[in-house]
């Protein structure tokens, strides 16, 4: 099976990297005919590309044999269609190795790999992780960096050396509030490094500063929209680019009221996508957000307005 380098990498991983949540029956078991369907969904609706076991479809909740059933499903299920990064990443190391070399076992473009959460290594402790996976493949590699959720900064010095030493280290999806840290990535790291968003409302401003396109969590719920921004932007169409970033801000605004995915699935439920189902210690949201995420949604035309008839 050919594998594709980092150069064709860099030309081919852009745009909007949908990061699809993982769906569950009523008695949490996978759903992983629903996962087929929300592939086929994004890919016919524009989606650049796909993504599987990140933050958003809720890994540290499944099991490591479940994790490679969504990424086998997956990656079968985008058939080459367009580009697949599935999240490999975990707090424990030998399981990150083994799931980024499943991953490339099973056909994946890249890898995500997450910085690993609740540990908090130092940043050379980091460099030393994030350096023995990259050797351990040839796929290209997107590091995660999302302090919120790990309590742990990689630092730019720490990436730019990644970058130096790491050929196949090609990009990093930032989930990172400050934008000061954000510029000086590709700074250091050079402007042909793959810089990604994962903070909805820095979608727009990061290509703008030279980022390769977002994995957006709001693609769950209007993916065309999400993938226009990037499609605006791409054709020197910055006013439109603009304007699609405002139109989404109110949905972005509501799905992030609770901790992701949580307020995405109440929402997809309420359009019909999936069984609107977490796994304890998440849940739905409280009554009154799925209320006001209902609202939202009417706004935008994916479900009935409240009050109206069926």
């Amino acid at each position: 099976m050919k594998r594709m380098n980092a150069e064709e990498a860099k030309k081919t991983l852009r745009g909007s990297i949908a990061p699809i949540i993982t769906p569950f029956h009523d008695d949490e078991s996978l759903d992983l005919d629903t996962l087929k369907s929300l592939i086929d969904w994004h890919i016919q609706s524009g989606s650049h590309g796909i993504s599987v076991t990140g933050t958003t479809g809720e890994p540290s909740s499944l099991t490591l044999k479940e994790r490679e059933q969504v990424m086998e499903t997956a990656i079968k299920a985008v058939n080459k269609r367009v580009p697949i990064v599935p999240g490999t990443g975990s707090t424990n190391h030998q399981e990150s190795l083994h799931l980024t070399k499943l991953a490339q076992e099973m056909g994946a473009d890249a890898a995500m790999v997450i910085v690993p959460y609740y540990n908090k290594p130092s940043q050379h402790a980091l460099y030393k992780h994030f350096k023995t996976i990259a050797d351990s493949v040839d796929i290209p590699l997107i590091i995660y960096n999302i302090p919120g959720r790990t309590a742990v900064n990689l630092e730019v010095k720490t990436l730019a050396r990644l970058n130096e030493d790491c050929p196949n280290i090609i990009g990093v999806k930032e989930s990172n509030k400050d934008f000061e840290h954000i510029n000086r990535v590709l700074l250091n790291c050079g402007r042909d490094f793959m810089l990604y968003s994962g903070i909805e409302l820095l979608c727009y401003p990061m290509l703008a500063i030279g980022g390769a396109g977002y994995i957006s969590a709001t693609a769950n719920v209007l993916p065309s929209k999400v993938a226009e921004v990037y499609n605006a932007w791409e054709a020197g169409n910055v006013e439109e680019a603009m304007k699609l970033h405002y139109d989404l801000m109110p949905l972005n605004d509501v799905l992030f009221k609770d901790t992701n995915p949580a307020p995405l699935k109440a929402a997809l439920g309420m359009m019909g996508k999936i069984n609107p189902t977490l796994r304890m210690p998440m849940d739905l949201p409280a009554e009154t957000l799925q209320k006001e995420i209902r609202s939202v949604l009417a706004d935008y035309g994916l479900v009935e307005k409240i009050g109206s008839e069926a």
